[in-house]
């Protein structure tokens, strides 16, 4: 497997020559400062590319070219939209970068409710609490029809939740769940916003009559759209999968289990259309098995997020560390190097530690933390190779 990291371009306090110095041999980035739905020049694309490549590495995977809102909730927008994205693939084959990492969630990207959770060990690491989302749908957000999603035992719990919490408090929830988490790059809302939760929820607002069905229709209908430029410039598509994998804030999220991945790959049938395998957000759903999916799905992925969480009672889960979880990440190495080996992977997150929250150009990427995981990883490998050369 290739080994890459997540890059945030040059504003990134973690520079390219320390990347190499780690042992990366690729980059994972985009052009950030386009803004979503405008066209990747081959100017543009070429400057970054040769940019990295002066440092003696790859630009090995985009993530992400987004795809706007209007693609999915399929506003009259949607046909230029995808024109232009058209236009950015072809741009970005031209220039030698054929894979995209890209998602289909409405609205809200990676979700989580603290992003510095402390272990006893001093580190930390993003959490996501249950109950505190549902105060910040129930209370914050105030969602209409919210209750229904939730048991009666979970709304007594976020009714004493009430009794305590502070404003303080209340305020970290709505920087956590949509701003730190959405806008770090590309996202709905930005740090600069002056009333985040009316501009998410006029964001939900759109979707007021999109269900699954529909979704996944809108899905179809841009994948199909793509897949002729995807055929003639060689461009892999991988989806990433819902971050939770389950549904939230009565939106609809259509990649969230075995089902989903089957039925979006059966959906428009062809090799360029394919999974960013993240075991992180699959592992934090507990119906998912992430080594059953690796088996199923490894031949339609194109790209390996290697991460783990650790499920926990009451629906929380937490970023452990890339040994430990329901990641597998071993066997998951395994499963690819046999079924399609050379894959780019990438660890994520981890823990915060040795003054990563100074060090990162947004919340939840470390430095140290993920470069432990890269060395235990690049251990991981090491012994599967060895296991697979009989040794």
């Amino acid at each position: 497997m290739e080994k890459t990291w997540r890059w945030f371009g040059k504003k990134d306090k973690i520079t390219l020559d320390m990347l190499r110095q780690i042992g990366v041999e690729g980059i994972v980035t985009a052009l950030h400062d386009v803004p979503n739905g405008e066209v990747w020049t081959v100017e543009a694309i070429n400057d970054l590319k040769q940019y990295i490549e002066s440092y003696g590495l790859r630009w090995s995977v985009v993530e992400s070219l987004p795809v706007c809102e209007s693609i999915k909730y399929a506003g009259p927008e949607r046909d230029q939209l995808i024109e232009n994205y058209k236009q950015s693939l072809a741009n970005l084959g031209k220039c030698g970068v054929h894979t995209i990492c890209y998602n289909f969630m409405p609205v809200i990207d990676w979700i989580r409710t603290d992003l510095q959770h402390p272990w006893a060990d001093g580190t930390s690491s993003l959490y996501f609490d249950r109950i505190r989302f549902a105060y910040f749908d129930l209370r914050i957000l105030q969602r209409e029809g919210a209750e229904k999603d939730y048991s009666s035992e979970e709304l007594a719990k976020v009714a004493e939740l009430d009794k305590t919490i502070t404003e303080a408090e209340k305020h970290d929830l709505v920087d956590t769940i949509i701003v730190k988490t959405q806008g770090f790059v590309n996202g709905n809302i930005t740090e600069g916003d002056k009333e985040p939760v009316n501009k998410f929820k006029s964001l939900l607002a759109l979707y007021k009559d999109i269900d699954r069905d529909a979704l996944r229709e809108n899905m179809r209908y841009f994948l199909s759209a793509i897949m002729p430029v995807c055929e003639e410039y060689g461009m892999n598509m991988c989806v990433h999968p819902d971050d939770p994998p389950f549904q939230v804030l009565g939106l609809p999220r259509i990649v969230t289990d075995e089902a989903d991945i089957d039925w979006f790959l059966n959906a428009v049938d062809n090799p360029h259309n394919g999974l960013t395998f993240c075991a992180g957000s699959l592992s934090a759903g507990e119906h998912n098995d992430t080594r059953e999916l690796a088996r199923r799905f490894a031949r339609r992925t194109h790209f390996v997020h290697l991460r783990s969480t650790a499920a926990m009672p009451g629906g929380n889960f937490i970023e452990s560390s890339h040994l430990q979880g329901r990641g597998h990440l071993i066997d998951l190495i395994r499963i690819f190097e046999k079924e399609n080996p050379g894959l780019p992977m990438r660890v994520d997150h981890g823990r915060m530690m040795l003054g990563d929250e100074d060090k990162g150009y947004n919340p939840g990427y470390s430095f140290h933390g993920r470069m432990l995981a890269l060395a235990q990883v690049d251990g991981m490998m090491a012994v599967v190779q060895d296991e697979m050369n009989g040794k």
